[in-house]
Formats: C-alpha cells, sequence, structure tokens
C-alpha cells in the first residue's frame, strides 16, 4: 500500500463522518417517540412543551436542523444532552477513557490468547492438539461477546465468587483514583493497590469481549504461519541447520504477523463497538453504557455524538494499523 493511499482514506474520513452524521441525524428524528415527553414535569401545559421543542430546535424542519447542527459541530459544540443538561462533548470525554482502557486490555487479552493457539496450533498441524484447538475456536468464535459476559457473571459472580461483576473501581478507593485513564495513570504513579482493583473489575467484561475475538486471531495466524512454513525462505532456513523453535518463531512468525495485524485493527474497532451491551451488562461506566443509556431516553444530541465517536474511532483504528503495516513492510512503501 502505496502512503499516499493513507493520505486518500484520511481525506475519505470527512465525507465519511458526514454521511454518518446524516444518516444517524435523520434517523433520529423520523422514528416514533418525542424526547420532549421524557423531560416535561407533570402538569406542563402546551407552551412549556413548545419553549422546550424550541430550546432544542426540535420545532424547525429537519434540513434546518441539521444545517444548525452542523454549523455548530464546525465550531466544536455538538449541543447539550437532553438527559443530563450537559454538553455532550464533556459527556463522552468523562466516559470515553474507560472504554478505551477496557477495549486496549481486551484486545491484549485476544492477542495473546489467540496468538499463543494459533502458533501452537500451527507448529503442531496433523497433531490431535491441533484439531482439539481449531475446534475449541470455532466453538468459541461462535459465541458472542454479550453471552460470554452472562456466562461470567453466572460463574464470578454467583458461583464463584471471585471477581466483581459491576462498575470499574472499588468505591473505597474511588476518590484516590482521579479520573479519566484510569489504569494508565494509576500505573505510572505506581498505586497498585488501585491497579489491581481496576484490573480486577476489568477482568470479566475483557475476556467476554475477548474471547470471540481471540479465536478468530487464532485461526487467521495458523492458516498465515502454515503458508509461512510452506515458503522457500523457511526451507533455507531449516537446511541451514537452525532448530524447529527459532524456525517457527525467527523466520515463520514474522512474515505472518502481517495479515493478522490487519484484521486485528478491523477486530479492535469493533471489539469497541461490542462494549456497548458489554458495559451495559457490567454496569462499567464507559461510553457504551452512555449510549445505551441515550437511546433509552432519545437524548438525539448525545446519540449522535456518540456515533460519530465510534465512527471517528474506527476509522482513526483502521488508518493507524495501515500505517504501522506500511513501516513493518517496507515493500508496501512504493507502488
Amino acid at each position: 500500500m502505496n502512503p499516499l493511499v493513507l493520505l486518500q482514506r484520511l481525506l475519505l474520513a470527512i465525507p465519511t463522518l458526514f454521511g454518518v452524521a446524516l444518516v444517524v441525524f435523520v434517523l433520529m428524528r423520523v422514528v416514533p417517540g418525542d424526547p420532549i415527553s421524557m423531560m416535561i414535569p407533570p402538569g406542563a401545559g402546551p407552551d412549556d412543551i413548545q419553549r422546550l421543542r424550541a430550546l432544542y430546535g426540535l420545532d424547525r424542519s429537519i434540513p434546518v436542523q441539521f444545517g444548525l447542527w452542523l454549523r455548530e459541530a464546525a465550531s466544536g459544540h455538538f449541543g447539550t444532552s437532553i438527559t443530563y443538561r450537559r454538553d455532550v462533548l464533556s459527556l463522552i470525554a468523562d466516559r470515553l477513557p474507560a472504554t478505551l482502557e477496557l477495549g486496549s486490555v481486551a484486545m491484549l487479552l485476544a492477542c495473546g490468547l489467540g496468538g499463543a493457539a494459533g502458533v501452537l496450533s500451527a507448529a503442531r498441524h496433523g497433531h490431535w492438539l491441533s484439531s482439539l484447538i481449531d475446534s475449541g475456536a470455532a466453538i468459541v468464535q461462535a459465541i458472542p461477546d454479550f453471552l460470554w459476559g452472562l456466562v461470567f457473571i453466572l460463574l464470578f459472580g454467583v458461583l464463584l465468587p471471585w471477581l466483581p461483576i459491576s462498575g470499574r473501581l472499588d468505591p473505597v478507593l474511588s476518590q484516590q483514583a482521579g479520573t479519566g485513564f484510569l489504569l494508565a495513570a494509576n500505573l505510572l504513579q505506581g498505586r497498585f493497590e488501585i491497579v489491581g482493583s481496576i484490573l480486577g473489575h476489568m477482568a470479566a467484561p475483557a475476556l467476554a469481549l475477548a474471547l470471540p475475538v481471540a479465536a478468530m486471531v487464532a485461526r487467521v495466524l495458523k492458516a498465515s504461519m502454515q503458508e509461512a512454513l510452506a515458503s522457500d525462505y523457511v526451507m533455507l532456513a531449516r537446511l541451514k541447520g537452525l532448530s524447529g523453535l527459532r524456525v517457527l518463531l525467527a523466520e515463520a512468525l514474522p512474515n505472518a504477523v502481517t495479515p493478522t495485524l490487519s484484521l486485528s485493527a478491523v477486530q479492535f474497532a469493533f471489539l469497541l463497538g461490542g462494549t456497548v451491551l458489554i458495559e451495559r451488562l457490567f454496569s462499567y461506566p464507559g461510553i457504551g453504557s452512555l449510549a445505551i443509556s441515550a437511546v433509552v431516553g432519545r437524548d438525539l444530541p448525545l446519540i449522535q455524538a456518540v456515533v460519530l465517536t465510534f465512527a471517528l474511532l474506527f476509522i482513526a483504528i483502521n488508518l493507524a494499523v495501515d500505517a504501522l503495516v506500511i513501516a513493518l513492510n517496507p515493500r508496501l512503501r512504493h507502488p
């Protein structure tokens, strides 16, 4: 892939985000339900309802509303949340770090588990162990993350209550932890008691998100490893007398990682989208649970901003991994 392609994709991100914003904006205004009806107190008259509709710009036509919203968005203001009565960007800024940390830990788990399983399965190809890993990966991948979440709630919350199954941090420690990227900040500051509590609360939801992705990583990495092991340069390495382990890890694995890395990027973006249900199940205070609350409350400005945030994350992750693939493979830097 030529680096110019990255620039083209970066420029295409603008109309992509515009299209996402337009579709979500229109859909949220044509589906049944009135968000104002959820805000009005008992006994409010028609004049009060009309004032609220005018305050949020809902008394105008959809094209006019979209034009006004687009003008405000271009200046960095995405509206005020109907439910929380706060600027939606500040709400997202408060919740997004929690989701990014959860998604990052889940992706590390997925790559670690899937990578180990894929390498072992490729190394033992034709052995019963390889067949067992392949069968297990197929079963794990067939079960969606939210079902794994329910299983872990039952397992770790009821049968074997080893892990906390709600929240992000022990309430006793919350006053010491600060805000934002709790895991990264407390890890850098050496507050390992708080780090342990964060990881304990994160363990079950992160594992629920990681397992289906790990299964896919294992299957793709095994296929890439088998292709690499059958290549000429691996044959030459074996003829030079290199050990089987060194051939596997030093010769075949580096060349099999690139397609797995590209897949992992796409899966990471989808994994972040999967946090919507997982965060709700585990009462985890991230942007996913915020999205559910926004939909339930018909909070139009917040829904639009959350969807755009997910779209922006998806684009940014794919661009970052495309750049990383080019950096790792010099042959892709030129057409």
